[in-house]
């Protein structure tokens, strides 16, 4: 096995594994949460046990916009990746680590700190995630565009905010770099809003309210096209979805009713544009009369 742990520590999710690997090993929150049934704060891969209820959690997490703020919590979520996941040994293990682009030298001089002087790490290796992208669809395609022209522009998506940023022989170019304040949180705070004001308050349920925007949330290759059809009712609507809020009881875990419901759009023919396109034409290929009419009831007992 190797001996280099490659770690990318994001806001939302902390994707870890080993070098020459694949896929990464493992894949889990960056945050700590407890219940309000339990004094018991939950770590990373323990907030994923269907057999947590974590409904109206109380949540930590280490970043805030971006950037990291609370380096114990960090350390301590470390050590349970290190030791309960990975298990591996930081004296005989190097490890390359990502950061945020334009990173602030006092937060890289606690990183520092936590992996030399805490984990006793046998090296480090700190990379920004865009040179990473670029090296490894360079890599992966040899005689390809990227390669052959050695220079990218990288779109990165995060948690907290949205990067793009130029890349030139595996070097990110920084004064190309622009930021924009808005990621996958924001959008899921948008959708707690929208879903407390029409139907059931969810302001405090973020790992619900992640788990719908996850299964159900798709970005649409045609807007107006889309529109037109989220505008329609009952099943001429191929894009409605019905979602199974959890009830402390019976499950703790919210889940799709019909998971088929969620797949549906993938039918939607996106070569033709929605101008040339007849307004049923994309019901075509569907066949509601094999749902059960129990799956398409919606039960207001459950919260759906």
């Amino acid at each position: 096995m190797s001996n280099v742990v490659v770690l990318d520590n994001g806001g939302g999710l902390m994707k870890a594994g080993m070098g020459g690997e694949r896929d990464p090993s493992c894949v889990v929150p960056n945050c700590t949460a407890r219940p309000p049934s339990s004094k018991k704060w939950l770590l990373a891969d323990q907030l994923l046990s269907p057999a947590e209820d974590l409904t109206s959690a109380t949540l930590r997490r280490p970043f805030d916009r971006g950037y990291l703020i609370n380096p114990d919590l960090q350390s301590t979520l470390w050590a349970h990746l290190f030791t309960n996941l990975l298990k591996i040994t930081p004296s005989s293990t190097s490890l390359l680590l990502t950061e945020p682009l334009f990173n602030l030298p006092s937060i890289q001089r606690s990183i520092d700190e936590i992996i030399f002087e805490e984990f006793n790490f046998k090296a480090l290796f700190v990379a920004d995630s865009p040179s990473l992208v670029h090296l490894y669809e360079a890599s992966r395609r040899p005689y390809g565009l990227v390669s052959k022209a050695q220079c990218s522009l990288v779109v990165d998506c995060g948690f907290s905010f949205t990067h793009t940023a130029p890349v030139f022989q595996n070097f990110t170019l920084n004064y190309g770099v622009k930021r924009l304040d808005l990621g996958g949180k924001a959008l899921t705070n948008y959708l707690k809003e929208l879903v407390s004001y029409r139907s059931v308050n969810v302001m405090d349920e973020s790992f619900i309210m992640d788990d719908v925007k996850e299964k159900l949330c798709f970005v649409s290759l045609d807007v107006p096209r889309d529109l037109q059809i989220a505008r329609k009712h009952g099943k001429d609507n191929v894009l409605r979805c019905t979602y199974v809020l959890p009830d402390g009881v019976t499950y703790t875990k919210g889940y799709l009713k019909d998971p088929d419901e969620s797949k549906r759009y993938f039918t939607l023919d996106d070569e033709v544009p929605s101008s040339h396109r007849g307004e049923n034409d994309y019901m075509e290929r569907q066949d509601p009369t094999d749902k059960n009419q129990d799956r398409r009831t919606v039960d207001l007992t459950k919260n759906e």
